[in-house]
């Protein structure tokens, strides 16, 4: 039986028994509890450490453990009504209020249901993460001389010039930041380019997280719209002129959610435009090593076209290993890299040592590009796997652009969903979202990528966090009822 199922059974039976012995009775010995319910020793420690957080029992070290006593009684819960006025102050001297909206971002990161298949994921599937590979780095990294001390602010040396060749051109380790994750690093390059109430320019649509972390600081998010080619260069131009921005997020390379990448001849023209400006434009590079088997060679990050410092580059590990293995990098030069560092500092202090140790040991052993080729190899297949399945089950759906990268498809609905004649709107998305849950399979609605009013009705479906091709293929079918039913 799988590990993790296994501590929670044995934590649900160790919980049914507890009334068997009187507040601070000892429980059973590990090694009886091992033979009893026939299970690994590590399951009887995580159960057990497992009962311990929930306050039900309490373990000493040498003595075992022992059922706690239990809570008298319930502090009386306090007014928090005050917080309304206090949060809504917050933002009556900025010109945007600093709200945060995390819905979108949470919708990713939630564990569905039990039975549910899931479209709506932004991470590999634990059978596809390297997880031994991992391990094994984590546990070399833990040997390694000095491996809990301080780390340089910075990052490791080692690690700022691995990423540093990573990203190429003229950028050096010097120009490089470790950081706890793409999305710390684009919450440091946000703070560090634009004062509260200013305008930045994002691409239309693009990444909820993104317009999350600018909303939250006080930032006014203006689209400029993208194609099957990237970010549009003359809108690009009209919006730093009507706004005055000195800011414009992008990510050039397999964007979420269409997919796009920026043309060839493009890649010029956003970094002249931004330069006239007098602007920095942040590339979140952030599934480079997401490449699907039929892609062909990658373009360059921006960055490494980049001799004047516009571009704030920031690249991350996490898409292709773990949700829980942060490690990016934030790479600049001229003065604003010291601005980057000095925020950086004051938010996370640096990012843990082990983890940046682990990380140099996962990318510098034979697993590394042996892990890239296999989900290379797997994602191009699941890909198809969910295009076929799209074109044959929902073939009313549109599926304008087929990406080469990434993890997920971006489709367009037809009209005439949710009972109207009109563009199926984001009342309709959302219908569609409640019905596909209904009908067991999650989805994410196009409505949290559009910084202003969405020019139609989409949904991202992710072929990354499911289990399989059996997973695409039934969850598709589950889709097309879901779809059924709101037409």
């Amino acid at each position: 039986m799988h590990e993790r199922s296994s501590v929670g059974e044995l934590a649900n039976r160790l919980r049914q028994e507890l009334n068997r012995y009187s507040p601070g009775g000892k429980l059973p010995s590990s090694r009886v509890l091992v033979e009893r319910f026939r299970v690994s020793p590590v399951t009887v420690s995580r159960a057990l450490a497992q009962l311990a957080a929930e306050g039900l029992v309490v373990t000493r070290p040498g003595a075992g453990a022992f059922r706690a006593t239990p809570r008298t009684a319930t502090a009386a819960a306090g007014d928090t009504s005050w917080q309304e006025v206090a949060l809504s102050a917050d933002g009556t001297a900025d010109f945007v209020p600093r709200t945060v909206d995390a819905s979108a971002v949470l919708a990713t990161l939630a564990v569905p249901p039990p039975g549910v298949i899931e479209f709506n994921g932004g991470y590999l599937h634990p059978s596809l993460q390297p997880e031994r590979a991992m391990a094994a780095a984590l546990s070399r990294a833990g040997r390694r001389p000095g491996a809990w001390g301080r780390p340089p602010m910075e990052g490791l040396p080692e690690l700022r010039e691995w990423f540093a060749r990573s990203i190429g051109g003229a950028v050096t380790a010097a120009d490089v930041l470790v950081s706890a994750g793409g999305q710390t690093a684009l919450t440091t390059a946000l703070r560090a380019l634009a004062p509260p109430g200013a305008p930045v320019l994002v691409e239309s649509p693009t990444y909820p997280g993104m317009l999350a972390i600018a909303r939250a600081a006080g930032l006014r998010p203006v689209p400029v719209p993208v194609d099957a080619d990237g970010v549009k260069p003359p809108l690009l131009a009209d919006a730093f002129r009507a706004t005055g921005a000195r800011v414009f997020v992008c990510q050039p390379l397999f964007q979420n959610p269409t997919g796009a990448v920026l043309a060839p001849a493009r890649r010029p023209e956003v970094l002249r435009i931004a330069r006239d400006a007098g602007a920095f434009v942040i590339e979140d590079d952030f599934v480079r090593r997401l490449v699907h088997e039929d892609a062909g060679p990658l373009p360059r990050p921006l960055a490494a076209d980049d001799p004047d410092g516009v571009v704030v580059h920031v690249g991350s590990l996490t898409k292709a290993t773990s949700p829980s293995f942060r490690v990016s990098a934030l790479a600049a030069h001229g003065p604003v890299l010291e601005r980057l560092r000095a925020i950086q500092v004051v938010d996370t202090f640096f990012v843990p040592r082990p983890l940046q140790e682990a990380a140099l040991e996962l990318v510098g052993s034979p697993a590394w590009p042996r892990h890239l080729r296999a989900i290379s190899t797997e994602l191009k297949t699941r890909r198809d796997t969910m295009t076929t399945a799209l074109r044959l089950e929902l073939p009313t759906l549109s599926l304008p652009h087929i990406p080469s990268g990434g993890y997920h498809l971006w489709l367009g609905l037809p009209e005439g969903i949710g009972g109207t004649s009109q563009a199926f709107g984001s009342g309709g998305e959302q219908s569609l979202t409640i019905a596909a849950l209904r009908a067991g399979v999650s989805i994410t609605p196009g409505r949290p990528y559009f910084s202003a009013e969405p020019p139609a009705a989409h949904v991202r479906l992710s072929f990354a966090a499911v289990a399989g091709t059996g997973e695409i293929v039934e969850g598709v079918r589950r889709l097309r009822a879901a779809c059924e039913e709101v037409l």
